[in-house]
């Protein structure tokens, strides 16, 4: 699409975070007839999820059209524009807003067992400083005290990504996108068959968007889940890195004067590999048998949405 804003997406990956999205971007981006954003995730049209206040560590975000197309003027005439935000697929404002500028439109949705999810979210959402407690049950515990803006963590710039129930709705979600845009504009992908058979799912991919699906693929692996060891820690290594406080700003500023900037940027993030994050604990076991009785209904209705048989998939034949 053209117009006074610009070249808009053709395509769009909204999601679910933790689910091979960011895989699927950066592979996409190699494809020499696919241009990808270097912002990777815009939020443009997730009006529902704005920030309440801009993280010092994100991009510039669109605030127009203009600004949005903006993002894609890098791409040649004969490639297919792609754009992927995470959570437009739990974003209730995001389908019906892509629709409006850009109803041709391919929408290609990722969806992972709910628990493994779960899990996986809130590792992340501990790594990006929206969530600071450790432990998932506690934090589930908290949603609707944090739907009433109660115990919001006070780095956390998107609270509504702590509603983690609400990332598990997922008929919901697709239905949204089906309501605005033809079945054969959609390709729902299961994280299972992504990450078994990466390469055949890519060409899949490639095939749904009309590209070259014989192209080469590098299979990639792209931010793994990690546990953060210690909140105190990786809350210092975070104030160091962007100067938060007039003691971190003081600390960043001897740094500056006898350490290169690219030798900070490296030593940073060496500390946060290696000292902060750790490798993930083992699930609770009693905490995954609640989730996933509290899912089964979920999961048989997206059996039978998608015309797949996920409950055997995913174990949940005795969940119910």
């Amino acid at each position: 699409m053209t117009g006074s804003a610009g070249r808009l997406p053709d395509f769009f990956v909204v999601g679910h975070p933790k689910s091979g999205t960011t895989a699927l971007y950066e592979m996409l981006r190699r494809h020499p007839q696919i241009h990808m954003g270097d912002l990777k995730e815009p939020w443009f049209f997730a009006t529902d999820l704005s920030p309440r206040f801009k993280h010092p560590a994100s991009g510039v975000s669109p605030r127009s059209l203009e600004e949005y197309a903006a993002l894609f003027e890098g791409a040649a005439p004969d490639q297919r524009i792609g754009e992927g935000t995470s959570s437009y697929l739990m974003s209730h404002t995001a389908a019906r807003a892509i629709a409006e500028v850009r109803p041709q439109a391919r929408i290609i949705a990722i969806l992972r067992e709910p628990v493994s999810f779960l899990r996986s979210l809130h590792l992340q959402l501990l790594q990006n400083h929206i969530e600071s407690k450790q432990d998932l049950r506690r934090a589930l515990e908290l949603e609707a005290a944090r739907r009433e803006g109660r115990h919001i963590p006070r780095r956390s710039d998107r609270p509504q990504l702590l509603q983690y129930l609400d990332h598990v709705h997922y008929v919901e979600q697709l239905e949204r996108y089906r309501e605005v845009f033809a079945s054969d504009q959609m390709l729902v992908l299961i994280y299972d068959d992504f990450r078994n058979a990466n390469e055949e799912t890519i060409r899949t991919v490639l095939g749904f968007l009309d590209v070259d699906d014989s192209v080469p693929i590098d299979v990639l692996e792209v931010n793994p889940s990690v546990r953060t060891r210690s909140q105190q820690l990786d809350n210092l290594v975070h104030a160091l890195s962007v100067g938060h406080g007039p003691v971190s700003r003081a600390a960043k500023g001897a740094i500056k004067v006898i350490t290169p900037r690219r030798l900070r940027l490296d030593a940073l993030t060496l500390t946060r590999e290696r000292i902060v994050n750790a490798t993930p604990r083992p699930p609770d076991d009693v905490l995954v048998a609640e989730l996933r009785r509290r899912f089964s209904g979920e999961v048989s209705a997206l059996s039978e949405y998608l015309g797949r048989d996920l409950v055997s998939l995913w174990g949940y034949e005795d969940a119910g």
